[in-house]
């Protein structure tokens, strides 16, 4: 889907559309990620500082985005802290999810909105697997992470995803629906087992992928890796058995 300046010229049809990026330490890729995002139909890009120690917060404002302290160290914290801010500064329609890293193509926004603009989805995942990717993007641990939670997704709740990946979006009313309260690894896969529990129109849509700039803060180590592992598992686990 191309997004033209002519949808622009009816405020009242197209929905606002915000984006959130968790962000730790990417002064150096953040400038190439806003740089990319289309606006519009971006309204407003929010970046969540997860105390990062590096000129997160100076780039970001620089590149026009909203800067919001997420004091409390986790992925799924920045998340939070961003989705907080919205909520107390006239939340959009529409909320976009996307790393600090570069990894995403911010430019392929469109292509993650364009079934929810349709009536056609409540969230759309943006799937790495699906999309084309740069060799080495998605590192093996990574790779192995996905399939056996989306494996397990299949087996629990009935529906078949390809992946976890971060580039997302979602109808601000479903996103507040779900209650998301997870601090750390198990964000993505929490949202993506909430969905199928509230019965949201869920879609996945190519997305590709490429090696990101710096090293990741959880596939790049052990620690990491397994943390990240654990948490994911007992996440889908854990509301197999909980009311929605």
């Amino acid at each position: 889907m191309t997004y033209n300046h002519a949808m622009c010229a009816t405020p009242s049809s197209v929905p606002t559309i915000d984006v959130v990026i968790p962000a730790f330490n990417e002064q150096d890729s953040l400038p190439l990620v806003l740089r990319d995002l289309p606006r519009p139909p971006v309204q407003r890009i929010i970046v969540a500082d997860n105390n990062s120690t590096d000129d997160t917060a100076r780039v970001a404002l620089e590149g026009g985005a909203v800067v919001v302290p997420a004091p409390r160290q986790g992925y799924g914290s920045a998340c939070l802290s961003g989705l907080e801010y919205l909520r107390r500064h006239e939340p959009p329609e529409i909320v976009v999810f996307i790393d600090g890293d570069y990894s995403d193509h911010p430019e392929e926004l469109p292509r993650i909105i364009e079934p929810i603009l349709e009536d056609r989805a409540d969230m759309v995942i943006g799937s790495r697997v699906l999309g084309q990717r740069e060799r080495g993007a998605l590192l093996p641990q990574a790779r192995a992470g996905n399939f056996v939670a989306c494996w397990l997704m299949r087996l629990l709740y009935r529906h078949r995803y390809t992946d976890l990946g971060p580039f997302r979006a979602i109808r601000w009313s479903s996103l507040e629906a779900l209650a998301m309260e997870d601090p750390d690894f198990g964000w993505t896969a929490e949202m993506q087992v909430k969905a199928l529990r509230h019965h949201l129109r869920v879609v996945e849509v190519a997305a590709s992928y490429r090696k990101r700039v710096g090293v990741s803060k959880i596939t790049g180590t052990l620690k990491g890796t397994f943390m990240a592992g654990y948490k994911i598992l007992w996440t889908v686990f854990r509301y197999s058995w909980r009311q929605a």
